[in-house]
C-alpha cells in the first residue's frame, strides 16, 4: 500500500466513525471520561453486540482506546487520535495558496 493510499485509508476510518449518530452519541459520553462497555450499553439503551461493533469502528478509527478489565472493556477517547482527525479535516478543507491558473470557463 502506497503513502497516498494509508493516507486516505486512516481518512475513511476517521469520518466513517463520525458518520453514525450513534458513534457520535458514544464520542459525547466518552467526553467525560472512561466508561465501562456495560454502562453505555446502558445509557445509550443499546444491545451489547450493537455497541460492540460500533466501539470496533470508533477504535478501528484511532478516535477511542479501549482497555479490558476483567469480563468488561472500558473505553475512553484518544488524545492523539483526536489531533488526527482535527488535522485531517483542517487538511482537507484549507484551500491550496498556489494558484494553478488555468481556468475551464474562460
Amino acid at each position: 500500500m502506497s503513502n497516498l493510499e494509508n493516507r486516505y485509508e486512516i481518512k475513511i476510518r476517521i469520518f466513517k466513525a463520525l458518520s453514525d449518530e450513534r458513534r457520535l452519541k458514544i464520542l459525547e459520553i466518552l467526553k467525560s471520561g472512561e466508561e465501562c462497555a456495560c454502562l453505555l450499553s446502558e445509557q445509550l439503551e443499546m444491545a451489547q453486540s450493537s455497541l460492540s461493533y460500533h466501539m470496533k469502528i470508533l477504535c478501528d478509527s484511532g478516535l477511542v482506546k479501549s482497555r479490558q478489565e476483567g469480563k468488561w472493556t472500558h473505553y475512553r477517547l484518544s488524545k492523539s487520535g483526536s489531533e488526527t482527525a482535527v488535522t485531517l479535516l483542517k487538511e482537507m478543507t484549507t484551500p491550496n495558496a498556489v494558484s494553478m491558473g488555468s481556468r475551464c470557463c474562460d
